[in-house]
């Protein structure tokens, strides 16, 4: 690109990251906010320290986490082409928003959407909400939810409000359940899981967590809520309704499938067999929904709790299995 066609942005500006941010590598951070800037650029400003993080140097590997103070140096960037997302999809999520006001949002997430566009999405829910927002207010994640996750998902109208969401999470003042269904039979009520996961291995192209001793803690309660036995030459089944303790990336699906009851749909980490047999009776995802939320309230501290219904697809195949 050419540098007659880039606009140039004269002043230092600070960022700070949030859940939305959390976990991102800095180069990959830089690479969204300075659309049209050569990546070279991107690594060039890095090595020299014109980029940091808490007023410190960083590499090019640095992982952001909630709160970081991003420096970003004047650079000349493209104009920003901004893909207003299709009718349909507005319209799809607007039905899809189980309680609103002026500090937050809860919108119960469609399967197969992303909460950010990126390499080879062209919007997500942010991009969507964005257009759905009065007097051109920008809009905020607090949490993040896999593409292939449905349910809860909640967001913040300010940056106060954002904040204290954010600590509300950091404090272990804000309670998500999830439900899924997993393979076998679940023999014990309610189990607490406790792994260390790290992010190290990769197949395909693709990061996958695994166990690892020397990788961040995760706590899952895990709780049965119903099993089905199955035909007699399939395996059965268990709805588990899990509450999550610490909120680390794949988290349930690593704990279920370590637990020999991998995810019913997982592709990643889940048995081929088993996600053949839930295919017979309609199931085309995974099974894991975001059932509830439970979290203080920007404007009074007080909790609030949404819990919007089981997605229809998923309740058919509960319904299938039931037959």
């Amino acid at each position: 690109m050419s540098p007659a066609s880039l606009q140039p942005s004269s002043r230092v500006r600070f960022v700070t990251a949030n859940a939305g941010d959390a976990g991102q590598r800095i180069d990959n951070f830089l690479i969204r906010h300075f659309k049209g800037v050569p990546k070279s650029h991107i690594y060039k400003i890095l090595r020299k320290g014109e980029v940091r993080v808490n007023k410190k140097r960083i590499k090019a590997t640095y992982k952001l986490s909630v709160g970081d103070e991003v420096r970003l140096p004047p650079v000349r960037t493209s104009p920003e082409k901004v893909r207003r997302p299709p009718d349909d999809a507005i319209e799809r999520l607007s039905r899809r928003i189980v309680y609103d006001d002026e500090r937050v949002v809860v919108v119960n997430k469609p399967a197969g959407l992303a909460v950010h566009a990126g390499s080879g999405i062209d919007f997500g829910v942010i991009d969507i909400m964005q257009c759905m927002e009065k007097k051109d207010r920008d809009i905020f994640l607090v949490h993040r939810l896999d593409r292939g996750t449905s349910g809860c998902l909640l967001l913040a109208r300010d940056r106060e409000a954002l904040r204290s969401l954010q600590r509300a999470l950091q404090e272990d003042r804000m309670t998500k359940y999830y439900l899924a269904l997993v393979k076998g039979r679940w023999e014990q009520q309610e189990q607490r899981l406790e792994m260390s996961l790290r992010r190290n291995k990769i197949r395909g192209g693709e990061r996958l967590v695994q166990v690892d001793r020397d990788g961040k803690p995760s706590v899952s309660v895990f709780t049965t809520l119903r099993s089905f036995a199955g035909k007699p030459d399939q395996a059965g089944c268990s709805l588990m309704r899990i509450k999550l303790i610490t909120g680390r990336t794949h988290q349930i699906r690593v704990h279920s499938a370590e637990s020999d009851h991998p995810l019913a749909g997982d592709q990643r980490y889940g048995d081929e067999r088993f996600n053949r047999q839930m295919k017979s009776y309609g199931l085309n995802r995974i099974f894991l929904h975001a059932s509830a939320i439970t979290f203080p309230h920007p404007d009074n501290d007080q909790d609030m709790t949404l819990e919007p219904p089981l997605d229809d697809d998923l309740q058919q195949v509960l319904e299938q299995l039931s037959v």
